[in-house]
């Protein structure tokens, strides 16, 4: 007799163009005879889309239990779903329905063959760092899968961001910000600032100046282990930070403390998936664009 499985959905409620290829991937759970269970505003959006989600349950915030959660956007919804997964250790699969994909890495025609995978037990697990932050009462440990950022406000001048790393100073930064980026979030934000692009494996983390004032400031990579502390100062008398591309407005001289989280983040890889293969087809690394 075939197991029941279960499957907590997520999804990007503004891709409306999207919806044969959602639809699609409800019917396929629904001939498994698999357990549905969708965050309620994507089931909203679904519903008012007039699709087909017959039997499956509404589910708020984290009160959630499944064997595997389907992320239904682009990167930004898997980002979104790992918050919400958190330490439940339930392993994400993203289906692409954005531009990049380059977590979320199957394709919505690969469904029928993705959920075979799941039930055969044809895929491996990746395990992502995830890391968390502490800066007071208003983000008390909230955790990123691919980095936290103190950036300027607005049009403000640089910033000055006194930084330690296990209790030790190394540098000040006079920049417009500085990521801190887990080998996940190398080939985000920290990328397009010049920052390493770093295997998910790694155990290490990335501190990637944004703008440096400085020609001598780079890149650097530090034990996955260690944890940065951050002080900023700011004409402005306040700053930005932002976990995974969320941010809040916090007071100059706030000290932001960011450590690898407790808990990793478990993405499935499916047979015909393969990170440097990735690597190359959505970042075009290693392409000759001369011609």
């Amino acid at each position: 007799m075939t197991k029941v499985l279960r499957f907590a959905i997520f999804g990007n409620e503004y891709q409306a163009k999207k919806s044969a290829s959602i639809q699609k991937i409800l019917a396929v759970l629904n001939d498994r005879g698999a357990e549905v269970y969708i965050d309620r505003p994507f089931l909203d959006f679904l519903m008012t889309e007039h699709i087909d989600a017959k039997g499956a349950v509404p589910f708020d915030g984290d009160d959630f239990d499944a064997d595997f959660v389907i992320s239904m956007g682009g990167d930004g919804t898997l980002l979104k779903a790992a918050a919400r997964v958190g330490a439940k250790n339930i392993p994400i699969i993203g289906v692409n329905f954005g531009r990049l994909g380059f977590l979320s890495d199957t394709m919505p025609s690969e469904i029928d063959m993705a959920v075979e995978a799941l039930y055969q037990g044809n895929f491996s697990l990746e395990n992502h760092t995830a890391i968390s932050v502490e800066c007071g009462e208003k983000c008390v440990n909230r955790v990123a899968l691919n980095d936290i950022a103190v950036l300027k406000r607005d049009t403000a001048a640089m910033i000055s961001i006194h930084t330690t790393i296990d209790d030790e100073y190394l540098v000040t930064y006079q920049a417009d910000g500085l990521i801190i980026s887990t080998p996940t979030g190398s080939t985000a934000y920290g990328l397009s600032n010049g920052g390493p692009i770093v295997v998910p494996s790694a155990d290490v983390l990335c501190l990637t100046p944004v703008a440096p004032h400085s020609l001598n400031i780079r890149s650097m990579v530090i034990d996955g282990n260690s944890e940065v502390v951050l002080s900023v100062e700011s004409r402005s008398h306040n700053f930005l930070l932002a976990i995974d591309g969320q941010s809040v407005t916090m007071k100059e001289g706030t000290k932001v403390k960011i450590r690898k989280a407790q808990h990793l983040v478990k993405i499935v890889k499916l047979p015909n998936k393969h990170y440097y293969t990735t690597l190359r087809e959505k970042m075009s690394w290693g392409v000759d664009s001369r011609g």
